[in-house]
C-alpha cells in the first residue's frame, strides 16, 4: 500500500485575471489552513524578437521575459495579500515562471503538491475557445486534487466589477 505524503505545496495558476486572482485568495488560505506554502505559477511565451527594433544588448531574452513574468506574479500576489485579511499575510509564497503551456506548466508544478488551484476563466471566453480550457486541463490531467474558483457573478454586472478587483491580464505575455 502506497504511504500518503503531503508535501505542504499549493499551486495556483495565476495570469492577472479576477479568475485568477480568487484562484491565488483561496490557494493562500488554503496553504494557512494545510500549514503548508504556496507557488504561485505563470506559464510563459517566448519573446518575439524583431531585432530591427531593439538594441541587442536590451532585446527580450528567455531569462528577461521570466524575470519579468517573476515579478509580475510577486506584485500580483502582494495586491492580493493586500486586499485579504491578516491571516494571508504569513503565507510563504515562491513566484514561479516557467515557459510553456499553461496546462503542461500547472500539471508539472503541481507534481509533488498537495492541491493545484485554478480560476475558472483566465483571459476571456473568447481565449478559453480558441486555445482550450486550463481549469479543464488541469482537471483532466493534475497528478493531484484540483480545486477551480469562480469569481461570484451577479446578474447584470461585469464579473470584475462584481469581483471587486482591478486585475487585469499579465502585461508580459502569460498564457496560463
Amino acid at each position: 500500500m502506497a504511504q500518503d505524503v503531503r508535501t505542504g505545496v499549493v499551486v495556483v495558476g495565476v495570469d492577472g485575471s479576477a479568475d485568477a486572482d480568487a484562484a491565488l485568495r483561496h490557494g493562500m488560505a488554503e496553504a494557512v489552513r494545510r500549514g503548508g506554502r504556496l507557488r504561485a505559477v505563470i506559464a510563459c511565451r517566448p519573446p518575439e524578437i524583431a531585432l530591427y527594433a531593439y538594441d541587442v544588448s536590451v532585446a527580450p531574452t528567455l531569462g528577461r521575459t521570466l524575470a519579468a513574468a517573476r515579478d509580475a506574479v510577486a506584485e500580483r500576489v502582494d495586491a492580493v495579500r493586500s486586499g485579504a485579511g491578516p491571516e494571508l499575510a504569513d503565507v510563504p509564497v515562491e513566484p514561479v515562471a516557467v515557459l510553456g503551456s499553461s496546462v503542461d506548466v500547472l500539471v508539472e508544478a503541481a507534481r509533488h503538491a498537495d492541491l493545484l488551484v485554478v480560476g475558472h476563466r483566465g483571459r476571456g471566453s473568447w481565449r478559453s475557445a480558441m486555445f482550450g480550457s486550463t481549469g479543464l486541463g488541469a482537471v483532466l490531467n493534475a497528478p493531484c486534487p484540483v480545486t477551480v474558483v469562480r469569481v461570484p457573478r451577479t446578474p447584470g454586472r461585469d464579473h470584475l466589477a462584481a469581483s471587486g478587483s482591478a486585475a487585469a491580464p499579465l502585461p508580459i505575455g502569460p498564457i496560463a
